[in-house]
C-alpha cells in the first residue's frame, strides 16, 4: 500500500461511511427511547384501509356480515401492490369509503371485533422454514403482505425478485434519523433475535455473504444489543454505526454511508448493487418465514409535547388513532398539531380520525413551540425548495427559494398550475 494512503487510512474509512449535506437537529427521542414496547389491547372496532402500500388500493375480498379470522386475506392486489390481512377476528361491519392518513377517504374494511383472535387456516407455519427455497420464501413475503413499514410502502416482494441476481449488498436500515420516532430501536433492545433471523432470511434470497445494519451511534445499546445476538448465532451479519445526520435513514444516504457509492440521479438503489429494508420490515419478513404469519401489528411511537405521557406501542392495524392518544393519557389542552408520522417527513391531520396502518411509525402532536414556520413563506419557492436536489447546499437552496419568488412577484403571476410548473423548472435549473 502507498505510505500516503496507509497513512490517512483511517479517513478514508471515515470518508466512506458519509453523505454528502445533512444537517443534526435535536432528535428529541429522550420521551420514548428509554420506554418499552407496550401492548395495547385491541379495539372493538378496526378499520382497515384497502390502500396500505405503493401501489393500487387492494380490492376487498369481503363483504358487510361475513365473519373473518385472524390472518384472514381481505383485500387482493393487482399488478404493484400487496394483499391485505384481518387484524382481530369478527364480523365485518361495512365496506366503505373511511378517512385514513394520507387525506381524504379511502375504501375500508370495519370489523368489529369479538376478541376471540380465531386464527384462520391461512395462517400455517412450514415444516422446516430453513429447508425453503428462495422462490418459497418470496412467495411467503407477498402473501404476507409485507411492505416497507418505515413509510415508504414499497411491497417488499417486488424489491426482493427484482433484485435477485442483481443486489450484491443487503443493508438494513436502523438510522431511524427523524426526530421523536424510537419503534426501531425499541425493536433492536426487545426483539434482536427477530431482526437477526430476518436478515438470513433475505441473505440466504439474495445469495449473499452477509447483511449490514446500518444504526446511527446514539442507539449504541441497541448495536451492542445486536451484535450479541450475532455473535450467539454466529449469524452472516455486521452492525454499522453511523454517524449521525439527518436524512441518513433516506436508502440513497444510507447506500453511500455504507457503501461509498453514489446512487444515480433518478435511479434506485438497486442500480449500484443495494437493496435496503427497514428493522421492522426485517421483522415481519421473519415472521413470514418462520411462522407464517402475516402482517397484522404495528409498532408505533405516540410522542410530542401535546402528549401526556409518551410511548411505544403495539397494536392490531387498523385501530384508532384517538385510542393510542387514549391510552398516552390523551391530550393537552394546548395541543394544535397533529402529525402521522415524522416532524420532517409526516402530514399533519386534522384529526385523530384516522387508523393505523403498515406504513404508521409514528404518531405526534405538538402543543409546544416544535412548529416553527418562517414569516411570510413563499408557496413557490417551498415548493421549489421540495423539489430541490437533496444534497444542494443550503447556499444554492436559498438563492433557488429567492429567485423563484421574485420571478413570480415582478411577473405578478397567479398561483396556477402552469405557474407552479414553470416556478419548478426554474428552480430546478437554477440548482443544475
Amino acid at each position: 500500500m502507498f505510505p500516503l494512503l496507509w497513512q490517512y487510512k483511517d479517513e478514508v474509512k471515515t470518508m466512506a461511511q458519509a453523505f454528502f449535506g445533512g444537517v443534526h437537529p435535536n432528535d428529541m427521542k429522550a420521551a420514548t427511547n428509554e420506554k418499552a414496547i407496550e401492548q395495547l389491547q385491541a379495539p372493538a372496532q378496526v378499520v382497515i384501509p384497502m390502500s396500505m402500500h405503493f401501489g393500487a388500493p387492494c380490492t376487498p375480498t369481503v363483504s358487510k356480515g361475513d365473519y373473518v379470522k385472524l390472518g384472514q386475506k381481505i383485500g387482493e392486489f393487482k399488478g404493484l401492490g400487496a394483499p391485505i390481512h384481518a387484524s382481530v377476528s369478527g364480523t365485518v361491519a361495512a365496506v366503505e369509503p373511511r378517512p385514513y392518513s394520507m387525506g381524504g377517504k379511502v375504501m375500508s374494511v370495519v370489523i368489529d371485533n369479538d376478541f376471540k383472535d380465531d386464527l384462520s387456516e391461512e395462517v400455517h407455519a412450514p415444516a422446516d422454514p430453513d429447508a425453503l427455497s428462495v422462490e418459497e420464501m418470496v412467495e411467503m413475503v407477498k402473501q404476507a403482505g409485507i411492505v416497507g413499514m418505515g413509510g415508504a410502502t414499497f411491497p417488499t416482494h417486488t424489491k426482493i425478485s427484482s433484485g435477485i441476481g442483481k443486489v450484491d449488498t443487503v443493508i438494513i436500515n436502523g438510522a431511524e434519523c427523524e426526530p421523536y420516532i424510537t419503534g426501531d430501536h425499541r425493536a433492536m433492545l426487545e426483539r434482536p433475535a427477530e431482526i437477526i433471523g430476518g436478515c438470513c432470511y433475505l441473505a440466504k434470497m439474495f445469495g449473499v455473504s452477509k447483511v449490514v445494519i446500518g444504526v446511527e451511534d446514539n442507539k449504541k445499546n441497541g448495536i451492542e444489543s445486536l451484535n450479541k445476538v450475532i455473535a450467539e448465532q454466529k449469524a452472516p451479519v455486521v452492525v454499522e454505526a453511523l454517524r449521525c445526520r439527518y436524512p441518513q435513514g433516506g436508502e440513497k444516504q444510507l447506500c453511500q454511508a455504507i457503501t461509498g457509492k453514489q446512487v444515480p440521479p433518478g435511479g434506485l438503489p438497486a442500480n449500484i448493487g443495494c437493496a435496503v429494508f427497514n428493522i421492522n420490515t426485517t421483522i415481519a419478513i421473519y415472521h413470514a418465514i418462520k411462522d407464517g404469519m402475516p402482517v397484522v401489528r404495528k409498532v408505533v411511537t405516540v410522542s410530542g409535547s401535546g402528549v401526556v405521557e409518551p410511548k411505544n406501542l403495539e397494536c392490531p392495524i387498523g385501530t384508532p388513532v384517538s385510542l393510542l392518544f387514549d391510552a398516552c393519557g390523551g391530550l393537552k389542552d394546548e395541543t394544535f398539531k397533529l402529525i402521522a408520522g415524522g416532524p420532517m417527513m409526516g402530514m399533519a391531520q386534522a384529526s385523530a380520525d384516522f387508523p393505523v396502518a403498515k406504513g404508521t411509525g409514528a404518531v405526534l402532536a405538538f402543543a409546544a413551540n416544535e412548529n416553527k414556520v418562517s414569516e411570510d413563506p413563499t408557496s413557490a419557492a417551498a415548493a421549489a425548495l421540495r423539489r430541490a436536489p437533496c444534497t444542494s447546499s443550503p447556499c444554492t437552496s436559498i438563492y433557488m427559494c429567492r429567485r423563484t419568488a421574485s420571478r413570480i412577484s415582478r411577473r405578478r403571476t397567479s398561483w396556477t398550475a402552469s405557474s407552479a410548473a414553470r416556478a419548478l423548472t426554474s428552480a430546478r435549473a437554477a440548482c443544475t
